[in-house]
């Protein structure tokens, strides 16, 4: 029996396991370019934090430990020049839940509105976001450069907003967007934006960015240790931002329950304090990068280095983003993300995501070498 209610869509990724089947069936097997899950390890004293049993005693802060909110304070200040208060961050399982939480919570608090705004071209959780609220899930036509078009967001809209989303470096086209004319929108439309920044410590043009580098009032930032130190599977990140919104959410992440594990967040606390490993996370994926979009080149396909994040945006040949997915796992063993995971109007590319090692993807670039790709 179905219910009349809400049905979940299939999720994008699910819908890859018949071209992963003929990608594996290629001599020495699948390269999975698909999904953006991190490879490498995470640093060795970050892996013995998560050992450590005192922190797995007791209930963990939904907040955040002490240390960890300071480590990640930390971290915001050296890296990026901000300086948060104690009352301007928070501890997140993860920011996949909180994205997908948080038009939920600020519904609750002006139910007034029902509409969440997220660029046409993202990550979809931004989207199933206000589904699973009961928004109004309305994209922003993006530009050229893939990023929001500001000024094509009605004033109807706006009036409606509960939140703007930005992601900077985009995915999966990285994007770089412009933060302070985001927060300036967003404070002239009372409308709170939420800047998702996971992928900052990847930003190959000009500086790492953050909303907060522009002021706090009306902004959320959100960043994560899953790309930047290779602990996708700890699920710890935090939000950081004006100290009314943090209060908010924190206050209301609690009466929920939502408090990462503590050997997560002491975990988190160490990787938030060390450089090192994230500026040999960043050669890695430039040196990735570099060699995938060369082999690509060479088969013909036009591909442009992105200006940040992990990720090649690829202009399929006749716009047909799916017969190019089933081409590279045919010819190459490849298995990639068709552009309309992404939205509608990425109907026309494909997703390279640069996580396997390089000699998979040296694998790849011989394969390809070869290969007869779609004309």
């Amino acid at each position: 029996m179905t219910a009349p209610g809400f049905t979940p869509p299939p999720y994008p990724y699910d819908r890859l396991a018949p071209l992963k089947a003929v990608a594996e069936s290629v001599p020495g097997g699948l390269v999975d370019l698909s999904v953006g899950t991190p490879c490498d390890a995470p640093p060795e004293q970050v892996v013995s934090a998560l050992a450590n049993p005192d922190a797995a005693r007791g209930y963990p802060p939904s907040i955040g430990t002490g240390a960890y909110r300071d480590a990640a304070a930390g971290w915001l200040e050296r890296r990026l020049g901000v300086s948060v208060q104690p009352d301007g961050l928070a501890a997140c399982m993860g920011t996949k839940e909180l994205v997908a939480g948080i038009p939920h919570w600020l519904r609750l608090r002006d139910p007034a509105r029902d509409t969440v705004l997220y660029p046409e071209v993202s990550y979809p959780t931004y989207a199933m976001g206000a589904t699973l609220a009961g928004c109004r899930a309305v994209p922003v036509p993006v530009g050229d450069d893939w990023c929001p078009r500001l000024d094509a967001i009605s004033d109807g809209d706006a009036a409606r907003a509960v939140c703007l989303w930005m992601n900077t470096p985009g995915n999966p086209a990285g994007g770089l967007d412009d933060l302070a004319a985001a927060g300036e929108w967003g404070r002239r439309h009372g409308v709170p934006v939420l800047s998702d920044e996971c992928y900052v410590e990847f930003t190959w043009d000009g500086p790492p960015r953050s909303i907060l580098q522009h002021g706090f009032d009306g902004v959320l930032a959100v960043h994560s240790l899953s790309k930047r130190s290779n602990l996708a599977g700890s699920r710890i990140g935090f939000y950081a931002g004006d100290p009314d919104l943090v209060g908010y959410l924190s206050e209301v992440r609690k009466h929920a329950g939502f408090m990462p594990a503590g050997p997560e967040q002491a975990a988190g606390a160490v990787a938030w304090s060390d450089q090192g490993h994230v500026d040999e996370q960043r050669q890695r994926y430039q040196e990735r990068l570099t060699v995938l979009a060369e082999a690509l080149r060479s088969t013909g396909l036009p591909v442009d280095q992105p200006g940040g994040a992990f990720y090649l945006w690829v202009a399929a040949p006749g716009g047909d983003a799916w017969r190019l997915a089933r081409s590279l796992a045919e010819n190459a063993g490849a298995l990639v993300s068709p552009g309309e995971f992404y939205g509608d109007a990425a109907a026309g590319r494909v997703r390279l995501a640069a996580v396997q090692p390089l000699e998979r993807i040296s694998l790849l670039a011989d394969r390809l070498g070869d290969a007869k790709l779609v004309p």
